[in-house]
Parts: structure tokens; sequence; C-alpha cells
């Protein structure tokens, strides 16, 4: 910071010693002024003379008032005025009281709205110049009596242009100050939405996973006395989707990773490509699962390919964890017209059939990734039993933003 920059806080900050200096700065130029005057009718020669004892009185006045200025202006603006008039009407010779005045409706001007500024500058000027040109010791076109006009006048259109500039320094201000907040709050809105989007990754691999898990792993139990065969093979289907798992774990915490770090194996995002091998980790887990697709090969954006898949996937295993190993699953894939629909039924066979409505956040994450798209989802229990998840997603890709209506 500069030598003047410190300056100008200390004046900022000290607002009343900077009117004081101001005050004492306009009293020296009046008493100055009042000793200096025109000799005889020469206007190019100068002289000295003495002012009266009143005409003194009214320049201090005039100069403590202007102390006052930020905290009434309008007042400050009145009694200067008032001064000023009197020293037309008695002052000879005349003393420049009306600096204080000039002064005052600078500060009027600037403080103020445009037509306040314009109606008290015209009628200070007015005021001033006709008691000048009327009550005063000079005839009235006398050079005097227009500098009072023009002083006046460019008191007031002075003073409207700074508080012009300021205004206008304080939009710019106020818009910057905007732009960076918003400019915040979309980073911040980012952040939060790609923690989301991991969040529903990860709570879709872990689920499905480590329920295919917790099945095989319950098969291989029960059979591992009398039938080591089909153990080992449950324990072999246990081995796979551990590992799937991790795989589909690493790639997604990879995102997380910093610009500087090692680069974490990176695989293409999960489709309805790769349909079949989902739904045979829930065959070999034990659940039975019918497939119907008419999709015509459509080629689906990859966020609406992914969560496709990931509805499928969580709505299978909310079968398999809620209806049983023991219920029956259908999946259909079907393109309409601009859609792409995703059904998954379920005959609720099991001993919890129909109470896929648990406090997990495999509904909701479902949702939020079919609104993410500006697609529809429907849940609920079918009449006779079992449950239902219908999602129409478009073949088109369209991020929903902020202001849209769900």
């Amino acid at each position: 910071m500069t030598t003047l920059d410190r300056a100008r806080c200390r004046m900022k900050a000290h607002p009343l010693a900077l009117d004081a200096a101001l005050a004492a700065g306009v009293l020296v130029c009046m008493v100055v002024g009042s000793f200096v005057g025109p000799r005889g009718d020469h206007v190019v020669s100068w002289g000295v003379r003495r002012p009266d004892l009143l005409s003194m009185f009214l320049m201090v006045l005039g100069a403590a008032a202007l102390v006052l200025r930020r905290r009434a202006p309008r007042t400050v603006l009145a009694a200067t005025g008032t001064m000023s008039v009197i020293e037309f009407v008695t002052g000879d010779p005349r003393a420049p009281v009306a600096m204080s005045a000039v002064v005052a409706l600078f500060t009027v001007a600037a403080a103020t709205d445009r037509l306040t500024a314009l109606r008290l500058g015209l009628a200070t000027m007015t005021v001033l110049t006709g008691a000048a040109m009327l009550a005063g010791p000079m005839p009235w076109y006398a050079q005097e009596n227009l500098a009072i006009f023009a002083w006046t006048g460019m008191a007031a259109a002075g003073g409207d242009a700074v508080r012009s500039r300021r205004a206008f320094v304080h939009a710019i201000r106020e818009r910057a100050e905007r732009a960076e907040r918003t400019r915040e709050e979309e980073a911040r809105r980012r952040v939060a939405e790609e923690r989301l989007r991991i969040a529903r990754d990860l709570h879709d691999v872990v689920a499905h996973h480590i329920a295919l898990v917790n099945v095989q792993a319950g098969v291989a139990a029960h059979v591992m006395d009398k039938r080591p065969d089909q153990a080992k093979e449950a324990l072999g289907h246990v081995r796979q989707a551990s590992r799937s798992a991790l795989d589909e774990l690493r790639a997604t915490v990879g995102l997380l990773r910093q610009s500087g770090d090692p680069e974490a194996p990176t695989e293409p995002a999960p489709g309805l490509d790769r349909l079949d091998e989902l739904v045979g980790t829930f065959r070999n887990a034990g659940l039975h699962v019918e497939v119907a697709c008419a999709d015509h090969g459509t080629t689906l954006p990859a966020a609406v390919d992914l969560a496709a898949f990931r509805v499928i996937q969580e709505a299978l295993t909310n079968v398999h964890k809620h209806a049983g190993i023991q219920a029956k699953a259908e999946v259909s894939v079907v393109r309409v017209g601009p859609h792409i629909e995703i059904t998954v039924l379920d005959d609720g066979a099991g001993r919890t059939a129909g109470t896929q409505t648990g406090g997990g956040h495999g509904l909701l994450g479902m949702r939020e990734r079919v609104t993410a798209l500006v697609g529809t989802l429907t849940t609920g229990p079918r009449y006779g039993g079992g449950f239902r998840v219908h999602a129409i997603l478009p073949v088109e890709t369209r991020t929903r933003a902020p202001g849209d209506p769900v």
C-alpha cells in the first residue's frame, strides 16, 4: 500500500477530522479574500481592505458549520445560505461568506439524489444571486454578483457528478462481488453434485456385490459338510463377486485422486452391454431372472447407459435382499420413441415380499440418477404381491438445470 493510499484510509476512518480541516481551509480562504478587493473602478487593480466585525463573525460561523456538513448537509446549507444573505445585505465592503454556502451545496448535491440536488441547487442559486444583485452595494450587473451565480451552479453540478461516480463505482464493485459469490456457489454446487454421484456409485457397487457375497457365503456354509463340490462352487462365486467389487471400487475411488497421485487402473463405465453379465451374477446366486430386450440396438449416451445399468442393478439387488432367492424377477428394456424404458418386476414369493422400501438409500439413489437426466422413476408394490420399478430415460441426454421442475 502506497503512502497516498494509507493517507486516504486514515481520512476515511476519521471523517470529522477531515471536515474540520476542510472548514479551516475554507476559513483561511474567506479571511484572505476579505482583505483583498478591487480598487476604484478598475477591476484589474487590487488593493487591501478591512472587513467589518460582523463579516468576520459570519465567516467564522460559516466555516464552523461546515464541520457538520456530513451529519446534517441540508441544515448546514440553510445556515450558510442565511449567513451569506446577511453578508450580502450588510457587508460593505463585501466578504466572501458565500464560499461556505458553495461548499455546503456541493455536499448536499453529492449526498442526495439528482432531483433533490437540482431543486436545492436552483433555490440556492436564485436566493444568493438575487440577494447579491438586489440588496448589495454594487450594481446588479457587477461581476461579483455573476460569480455567485456561476459558483453555486458549479457546486451543484460538481456534487452531482461526484455522486454519480460513487454510484457507478459501487455498482461495479457490487457486480464483481456478486459474480465472485456466484462462482463460489457454482463451485460448491458442482462439488456437491460430484460427491453425490460418487456416493451413488459406491452404494450401488457395494450393495450389489456384498449382497451376492453374503448369499453365496451362506450357501457355502450350509452345504460345506454334505456337498463340498457345491460349497466350492459357491466360494468361487464369492471370490468372483468380491473381485468385481474391488475393481469397481478402485475405479470409482480413482476419481478422487489428486493430479500428482499415481494413476489408478480404469475401465469403461458399465452399461447395458454388460446386462447379461449382471444378470448372470444374480442367477449364480440362485435368483431366477428373465430378461427381455427390445431396444433395437439403440446406442445410448454414456450417462444414460450407466444410469440404466445402475437402476437394474439396484432393483435386482433389492429383489434379492427383500424378496429372497425364491422370488422370480423380470427385466425389460424397451425403446419407446425418444425414450428407453427400464422395468424390473418381481413376484414377491419370498418371506419379505413387497418390502423394498427399507431404510436404505437404494430407491433414493435410483431416483436421483434418473431425475438428473430429466427422466422419471416410478416404484411401488404390485397388485397381488411383489414390487415394480419403472424408469423412463431420454435417449438424448440433457441434464436438469437447478430451476427446472422435477
